[in-house]
Formats: C-alpha cells, sequence, structure tokens
C-alpha cells in the first residue's frame, strides 16, 4: 500500500483514545451511539433514508423535539449524520448517514435482532410500579 493510500485510510479512521487495550474497540463505538436514542436514529435513518426532522421525530416514538435537535448535532459533529439544507423558506433540513454513519449497520441491526430474540412485552402486573 502506498504512504498516500494509507494516508487516505488513516484520514477515515476515527481517533483511539485507549490505544492498546482489549476493550478499546468497544469503548470508542460506544462512545460514538450509546446515548439513549443515537443508536435509534442511526436505525431509523438506515430503515428509511434521508429524513427531515419531522419525519424522524415520528419515526422514533418518544423523543422530545430538543432531544432529538441535540442527538442529531452530537451525531453530526461525530461524523455519523450529514445535515443539509434543502430549502431556505421555509427552512427544510434533511439528515442522513455519513459513510461511518452506514458502516455502523451490522451493530445496530445486531441489537435490533438481539433485542428480537430476547425482549419480551411486559406484563400487566410488572409494568405498574
Amino acid at each position: 500500500m502506498s504512504n498516500e493510500t494509507k494516508e487516505g485510510a488513516a484520514a477515515k479512521q476515527l481517533e483511539v483514545w485507549c490505544a492498546g487495550e482489549d476493550w478499546c474497540p468497544v469503548t470508542t463505538t460506544a462512545s460514538l451511539i450509546c446515548k439513549k436514542w443515537h443508536p435509534v436514529i442511526v436505525h431509523r435513518l438506515l430503515e428509511h433514508g434521508p429524513s427531515g426532522f419531522n419525519e424522524l421525530k415520528a419515526d422514533v416514538d418518544g423523543i422530545s423535539s430538543k432531544v432529538l435537535s441535540s442527538s442529531l448535532d452530537d451525531l453530526e459533529e461525530k461524523q455519523l449524520v450529514d445535515r443539509e439544507i434543502i430549502s431556505e423558506k421555509p427552512v427544510r433540513v434533511q439528515y442522513s448517514l455519513t459513510d461511518h454513519g452506514r458502516s455502523l449497520e451490522p451493530v445496530i441491526f445486531a441489537m435490533r435482532d438481539w433485542g428480537l430474540e430476547h425482549l419480551t412485552e411486559p406484563d400487566d402486573e410488572s409494568s405498574v410500579a
């Protein structure tokens, strides 16, 4: 591999702050997606493709506008989500996954599949606290 190719590949890698530790890859991935709504937002963008704010809010049941906005800002800062202004009047914004965001597909779908296999609906008695 040429130096240019190695440099290009390195530029696409995420910064590792715990290099050399066995748990480091898990910790790095968790730091990107382990806020309550982050994996759900990434999942919805994987499933539905680019979406506007209101579409995402409808797709992510139970999230407030404030939390969705904050989560999207965080995912954008982490280079997992792109924000594109579609029109200025009225302002319309569309969110989509970056290449890094799309590369989370096997992780997000594994989380979904595990949940489908292991989680059940709560009993009426146990849901009353």
